[in-house]
């Protein structure tokens, strides 16, 4: 399969990024390869409110196939089938993410430019298809969840010290402050002196949680 775009946004690693798409409302930018710059690509889709992105997991180290994994909605603890997960490691490395378009510019230097909030891709992940986003078709509203439903996903109370605050740019403070309360650590480590760091941008936010309680000590 061909890569037909890549994404730009301020996940830089992949610590940290959201679990699922449509958590936290990071602006990404969406730019074709060259072979796919006709705005012509991009007709009537100013006529949808989301796409879904399918994409592929490029930085996953190649580990062996493994029929269950350890789902961080359960503790990171228990294995779960990997067909009934959305783990990373699959046998094919695809991911798929709804999310919602911003806006839409037909012509830049890098040609057209699809702005969407939402995704849960690390900065440069190749895209390998977009598609428009069908409430008919792809809303279920009484769907079944399955584990993910089963299990309620807490999010921490974030503390960041005004004299850090002020180190945050005031449009980025309340996107950094949701993207911390979804708890970024591995589901298995629960040690309250242990320092986390989560890259945004060209800052290094560090962090400690005890119980619920997340406090940023540091951002270089």
């Amino acid at each position: 399969m061909k890569h037909i775009a890549h994404i730009e946004n301020i996940f830089t690693e992949k610590f940290g990024i959201p679990r699922q798409s449509g958590l936290v409302g990071v602006m990404s930018r969406i730019v074709l390869a060259e072979e796919y710059r006709d705005p012509s690509v991009y007709k009537g889709l100013e006529d949808y409110s989301h796409i879904w992105l399918l994409w592929e997991f490029s930085e996953n180290k190649k580990v062996p196939f493994s029929p269950t994994v350890r789902p961080p909605r359960l503790g990171g603890n228990t294995r779960m089938g990997v067909f009934a997960t959305r783990s990373p490691y699959r046998p094919n490395n695809i991911g798929l993410s709804c999310v919602k378009i911003e806006k839409i510019e037909l012509h830049t230097p890098n040609g057209p430019i699809l702005w969407v909030s939402g995704a849960d891709l690390m900065n440069g992940t190749p895209i390998l298809d977009i598609k428009p986003y069908l409430p008919h078709a792809d809303s279920i509203p009484d769907a079944k969840g399955g584990f993910s439903t089963q299990v309620e996903w807490e999010t921490l109370e974030v503390e960041i010290p005004e004299n850090l605050k002020v180190l945050i740019p005031a449009e980025h403070q309340e996107t950094i402050i949701n993207l911390l309360s979804q708890d970024p650590r591995p589901a298995y480590q629960n040690d309250p002196e242990k320092v986390y760091g989560v890259c945004y941008g060209e800052q290094n936010i560090r962090f400690t949680v005890e119980k619920q309680v997340l406090r940023v000590i540091e951002i270089k």
